[in-house]
């Protein structure tokens, strides 16, 4: 996701500026395409941003939070298999600066997030299903996607239940399935890139702009809620 950000950046010059890249061990190269590179434990070192965007594992969310609070600087954050200690820091965070947390950055995945709660809805007492697929790397099982697709349902009435294959190199794939008697409804995702994610973020970064402290979703700036 770093390498993916810095490059779609990159490829518009005009409207993004990385000002630095942070990596888990201090960098064997300073700079790269006029990026300054720092390690995770010089993170106070970095120049003054506008928005922070982390893809990290859980325990680089911490430090992050940190600095931007103490900087009072927006958070865009994707950093899955969090406890609930650190899901409490964010809201504490999100108190006094804008944040926005998301386990899928795609925009199709927050249309898919909005229409699984509607769905539930409108089918009380079907069975839901929700099967996630990724690639062999990735260790937090269900995903985090299918965490908070299993929540819009719980919000709709529906009581989830969650399957995971881990193969190959699958981006991503979800599937809600709605079973009745003699009927099933089927809503999927398919990624076929990780590009859509960086897209998103980065959109996220700029809607998070200016915003007033508070915790914002991908699926409240794109339907206009917070």
């Amino acid at each position: 996701m770093g390498q993916a950000l810095l490059r779609l950046a990159g490829e518009a010059p005009g409207r993004w500026q990385v000002v630095a890249a942070v990596t888990r061990r201090p960098p064997a190269q300073r700079v790269v395409d006029g990026v300054p590179f720092f390690g995770s434990a010089e993170l106070q070192g970095v120049p003054a941003f506008d928005v922070a965007i982390d893809f990290s594992l859980p325990e680089g969310l911490g430090p992050v939070l940190e600095l931007c609070v103490a900087r009072r600087c927006p958070l865009v954050s994707g950093t899955t298999g969090l406890e609930d200690g650190q899901r409490q820091a964010i809201k504490a965070a999100a108190a006094r600066i804008p944040l926005l947390w998301a386990s899928n950055f795609s925009i199709g995945v927050a249309v898919l997030d909005e229409l699984v709660e509607r769905a539930a809805r409108a089918l009380p007492g079907w069975d839901c299903d929700i099967v996630e697929s990724h690639h062999v790397h990735k260790k937090d099982a269900p995903s985090g996607t299918a965490l908070t697709l299993g929540d819009s349902a719980g919000r709709g009435g529906a009581e989830p239940r969650y399957a995971s294959l881990r193969a190959g190199d699958i981006v991503g794939e979800h599937l809600v399935q709605f079973a009745g008697q003699g009927e099933r409804v089927e809503l999927v995702h398919r990624a076929t890139s990780r590009d859509i994610f960086a897209h998103g973020a980065l959109q996220a970064a700029n809607g998070l702009h200016g915003r007033d402290a508070g915790l914002y979703s991908m699926r409240g700036l794109l339907f206009g809620d917070s």
